[in-house]
């Protein structure tokens, strides 16, 4: 039996079996499963499961197994209990009851938390496909300032190939809006596909002209939302025997309406207010606003991933680049992983506990290609301080980054990867803030954050 196969199995144990699973699906590093009755879980077993490196208590249980492995995993999971990743299972009214009640959900649903969560959850199925296609453009644009020609055909097939998804990327936001929100999918694609058809630039309402784009993908979700919500409006008084007819039409009428109405205009304020006020924050107080800023946005960064919602923060990285051509807070950001990087390393050095550098030694490798779930639940976090040691090595990576005013071209990734997707050629600037940021978080955790009786602690 593979070790991904027997993870999956143990999984399957340790949360009451298969038929307590309502849905499931995964990230990058988690398989995040909607469980029927989270009493049924034993987290105490799971926590300590050989391949796990941490568990997030949230909406749904989130289960850290790592890159790659997370994929594999997932697939046996289908593959044993014949469940699709993200098909539900039903449940009846008790099942739900007792999910509603439970402390779990209770503690973490929050407006703030929620809205985070829905907004990963459009997202995290796209990262794959952002990840790729922005090396690819990365990559092409790193030729491109070497001196390489643009205009040769595989220069302008690896564009096409970098560029889709972010040209047409309402079109899949408004598909995954309507789902997670219980619509028709084709529904929240056509409210992605009319925010940004290129024949709005011939419309003038109202005395406005408007704009293709206008408002980007906060617009977009917000419509594909509004078509849900009309949808289910109609579902209700419409007949069975025209809805296929009558339901859809009556909605894209509707909302289609209101999209280039109401929807654009007012995202486009709420979308510009945010770019702004992002652009502005960072150059508050020349040198040392900058470094303040990007200090604070760093090294808080780490708990937002803790609790899986940093996904939630991509729509404003699309809007700064769709605005500024760049998003200089993921630059920024991304000091939180390279500090866990530091941490972790000091630890090793520190520890003679050989579990905790077996840990340490699994978790750097995609610790350093910008993934920090694995240091942080198996290595920051249970120990406690050096999770808050790491903390500080990001703000000091973060300062720098915003000082030296590095910005990227594309999200999806962190770390050394993001490299390529750096603008203006400050690709040697970032990574020298990548490696203050590893150096920052190695210094303070090795002489503050690390105590043997810790690891200890921890068999």
């Amino acid at each position: 039996m593979k070790k991904e196969e027997k993870l999956a199995r143990e999984i399957l144990e340790q949360i009451g079996g298969e038929e307590n699973i309502r849905s499931f699906t995964h990230c990058m590093t988690r398989v995040r499963l909607d469980l029927k009755d989270n009493d049924k879980a034993n987290l105490k077993h799971l926590k300590q499961t050989d391949g796990i490196m941490g568990v997030v208590e949230d909406e749904t249980l989130q289960i850290v197994v790592g890159p790659g492995t997370v994929n594999k995993v997932s697939d046996h999971i289908t593959n044993i209990t014949g469940i699709k990743m993200g098909e539900a299972i039903d449940v009846n009214e008790d099942d739900v009851a007792d999910k509603v009640k439970s402390d779990i959900k209770k503690k973490n649903n929050t407006p703030m938390k929620n809205l985070l969560r829905k907004i990963g959850s459009i997202f995290i199925p796209l990262i794959p496909g952002i990840v790729g296609s922005g090396i690819i453009n990365g990559t092409a644009g790193f030729l491109t300032n070497s001196g390489v020609d643009p205009t040769l055909t595989w220069m302008q097939i690896l564009t096409v190939l970098g560029g889709s998804i972010f040209g047409y990327l309402a079109i899949v936001v408004g598909w995954n809006t309507a789902k997670e929100f219980g619509g028709t999918p084709v529904l929240g694609a056509i409210a992605g596909i009319i925010t940004m058809n290129p024949a709005l630039a011939d419309i003038t309402i109202f005395g406005n002209e408007l704009s293709p784009g206008y408002g980007g993908l906060i617009g977009a979700m917000f419509a594909a939302w509004l078509m849900v919500f009309f949808e289910k409006q109609f579902r209700k008084f419409i007949p069975n025997v025209v809805d296929i007819i009558f339901t859809p039409l009556l909605t894209i009428l509707v909302v289609g309406t209101l999209t280039l109405v109401l929807v654009q205009p007012i995202a486009g304020i709420l979308s510009t207010g945010i770019t702004s006020g992002i652009h502005a924050v960072l150059s508050l107080g020349g040198t040392i606003g900058s470094a303040l800023a990007g200090g604070l946005l760093a090294g808080f960064f780490l708990p937002l991933v803790m609790l899986g919602l940093h996904h939630g923060l991509t729509p404003i990285h699309m809007e700064l680049i769709n605005t500024f051509g760049s998003t200089a807070l993921l630059p920024i950001l991304a000091m939180a992983g390279a500090s866990q990087v530091g941490a972790a390393l000091a630890i090793y050095v520190k520890t003679k506990n050989r579990r905790l550098r077996n840990v340490i030694k699994g978790g750097l490798p995609t610790g350093f290609l910008g993934i920090g779930e694995p240091l942080i639940y198996g290595v920051t976090l249970p120990l406690g301080r050096p999770f808050l040691t790491a903390c500080l090595g990001a703000s000091v990576g973060g300062a720098f980054q915003a000082i030296m005013q590095t910005a990227a071209a594309g999200v999806g990734v962190s770390g050394i990867p993001l490299i390529p997707l750096i603008v203006d050629n400050k690709y040697f600037l970032y990574f020298l803030g990548v490696v203050i940021t590893y150096t920052a978080g190695f210094i303070i955790t090795y002489f503050f954050g690390f105590k043997e009786e810790m690891a200890d602690n921890l068999d």
